[in-house]
């Protein structure tokens, strides 16, 4: 790290075990002005710095920054960044990462990484997992529409069969 993002870092009363959290992310390939923005985002949310490892895993799947920043900013980088992980590994985009994200942060309901995952898989475009994530589809609708889009349904017949809550 520069001189400056480390003057920066201790002016935010960084412990020890936040540095080696800061560290994880840094050596993953994290800039440091997003590691000063992630731990800025942490304090301002009365949090500690617990995330480098998950960052780190998000950097090596080929997350944006951008996106880490946004999921940071939602408090989505705990238990959920594994998923999030999977999800780009599975050739998922970021937007539709930040839509699972947006939705779990607001409880409202959405389909699951592997569900998406496994439509991906079936054949279904970018912009039509999107959208079902954009609706809403819960995850217990993830099944009927893999069987709709097996038995020769189209994208736009999915989007207009289902549509969300």
């Amino acid at each position: 790290m520069s001189y400056d993002a480390i003057q920066e870092l201790k002016s935010l009363q960084v412990t020890p075990p936040e540095i080696d959290q800061i560290a994880a992310a840094r050596r993953a390939g994290f800039s440091d002005a997003a590691c000063i923005d992630t731990m800025k985002l942490f304090r301002a949310q009365h949090q500690s710095f617990d995330a480098g490892d998950a960052i780190a895993g998000l950097i090596g799947a080929e997350v944006s920054e951008d996106t880490i920043l946004e999921l940071a900013k939602m408090r989505e980088l705990g238990m959920n960044a594994g998923e999030f992980e999977a999800m780009k590994l599975a050739g998922l985009s970021d937007a539709i990462i930040l839509e699972v994200a947006r939705h779990r942060a607001d409880g409202r309901p959405v389909l699951a990484g592997a569900s998406l995952a496994g439509m991906k898989n079936v054949g279904m475009r970018e912009s039509t997992l999107l959208e079902l994530t954009r609706r809403g589809v819960p995850d217990s609708q993830a099944a009927a529409i893999v069987s709709y889009r097996r038995h020769g349904a189209s994208d736009s017949q999915i989007l207009s069969h289902f549509v969300g809550s």
